[in-house]
């Protein structure tokens, strides 16, 4: 009610949420509690902290930190103001990799010569495959897209980044499109299945 005050009246709020305006006035009225004291002056040092170490520090280290200092604190508690906030660390996260060059493995000419473009349709396919982070984690996407229209004549979308991904993205090409002599390139990565998709070709 109070960050919404100046757009709707407070007989109105208070009638919506089930409140008395008289009960809203005595809680505006009424003296921070002791742990919204503490909270307000522990977020201040939290702030502190995270701006000394640049916003790289986290909830994990803002609170060893503290610990260091001698204020004994949860970490959750932490968390909590610093969600509050709008603070957050910098993350090392890991994002996957979707090409690992095989140790040893023979890799297929180049014959385009990293040159993409085609005179016309069904002469020149790339494959790739990517990864779109969701909230559930990550799905991978492998595609094959025609050079010269720049569609995307087959995909697919999985959850692991298997040779049969791959080869689902490549079978719709091959129901939709005709491919005789068609040049189908792609990364030189082991784990994709692109380059078993040449013998599937």
């Amino acid at each position: 009610m109070k960050a919404n005050r100046a757009r709707w009246p407070i007989a109105m709020m208070a009638r919506l949420l089930g409140v008395s305006t008289s009960g809203y006035y005595t809680w505006l009225m009424r003296e921070p509690g002791m742990h919204t004291r503490s909270d307000a002056q522990l977020l201040a040092r939290i702030c502190t902290l995270h701006a000394s170490s640049r916003g790289t520090y986290g909830a994990p280290r803002i609170h060893a930190q503290l610990a260091r200092e001698g204020v004994h604190v949860g970490r959750k508690r932490v968390a909590r103001l610093m969600r509050m906030a709008g603070l957050c660390g910098a993350s090392r996260r890991r994002w996957p990799r979707t090409t690992r060059p095989r140790a040893g493995a023979r890799r297929a000419p180049d014959l385009v010569r990293r040159h993409f473009c085609a005179d016309a349709t069904n002469v020149l396919w790339v494959a790739d495959a990517t990864y779109v982070p969701t909230g559930e984690g990550f799905l991978y996407l492998a595609v094959v897209l025609d050079v010269f229209s720049r569609r995307i004549i087959g995909w697919a979308m999985s959850n692991h980044l298997y040779t049969e991904l791959m080869l689902r993205a490549l079978d719709m090409a091959l129901q939709q499109r005709r491919h005789d002599g068609v040049i189908l390139h792609s990364d030189q990565g082991c784990q994709g299945g692109f380059n078993r998709s040449l013998q599937h070709l």
